[in-house]
């Protein structure tokens, strides 16, 4: 039997709080929906991919759209929802945000008392969609394949982001050449191999920090051949070192 996914009509505006390991299964939402891990690293699962935050990012949600939370260390969520007719970036897929100093404080003071219907918190609450808007998008998105020959490959690559085979010599496992396999990745997933092998480096690399895991030990288990080449692609992408990620 299908599994009824569970509709809650309000996105809630809160902080909450989960265990590192701990989720929220599949539900969705009549509102839109703002979340933010302001201390662990929180992934975010849909049928179209899945995005991973650190402290230094949020996660827009859009109205609508059945998504699963799953924390990694222990998870300070700040949600806030806003009505479906509000949509002040324009965008109708989740889209991973940056937050600056101030978005971040801005986040934690209005989830903090959601019951607060003060003059001074609407005023909060108008500050804090001006820096939404002004928040830059991040290519954070790991896209799930609809091909099953790239499921397949795929799923090797997640069991195992540290594998470095070609996709040549992958092809050979999956039954296809590296040639189909590279024009699927771009028709499927709109991306390259190499780009989306990163992501999901980057991804792993992510939770395995919020678990405390040593960067070296990070960058052997995610695939980089050194710690340095590991830092550099890690600093480039989230704009701090590994060893600088904030945690809380």
């Amino acid at each position: 039997m299908r599994q009824e996914i569970r509709h809650e009509p309000v996105a809630p505006t809160r902080t909450q709080w989960l265990a590192s390991g701990s989720a929220i299964d599949a539900h969705r939402h009549d509102d839109h929906q703002i979340v933010y891990a302001g201390r662990g690293v929180l992934a975010i699962t849909t049928g179209a991919g899945s995005w991973v935050a650190p402290g230094t990012r949020a996660i827009w949600v859009p109205a609508g759209t059945v998504h699963a939370h799953q924390a990694h260390g222990e998870l300070e969520l700040h949600l806030v929802g806003l009505p479906a007719a509000e949509n002040p970036l324009g965008l109708d897929a989740p889209t991973v945000l940056a937050v600056g100093p101030l978005l971040r404080e801005l986040l934690v003071a209005y989830t903090r008392t959601p019951d607060d219907d003060s003059p001074e918190r609407a005023r909060l609450r108008a500050v804090l969609i001006d820096q939404l808007r002004a928040s830059l998008q991040q290519p954070l998105h790991l896209p799930a394949p609809a091909s099953p020959l790239l499921r397949t490959l795929c799923d090797i690559l997640r069991v195992d982001p540290a594998d470095s085979r070609t996709l040549a010599e992958l092809g050979r496992d999956v039954g296809a050449s590296d040639r189909t396999l590279s024009r699927l990745f771009r028709s499927d997933l709109g991306m390259t191999f190499p780009q989306w092998r990163t992501q999901l480096r980057l991804q792993r690399a992510l939770v395995l920090l919020a678990e405390g895991t040593p960067v070296t030990s990070v960058a052997h288990r995610c695939g980089w051949s050194s710690a340095s080449a590991f830092i550099d692609v890690f600093r480039r992408t989230f704009g701090h070192t590994p060893g600088s990620h904030p945690t809380g």
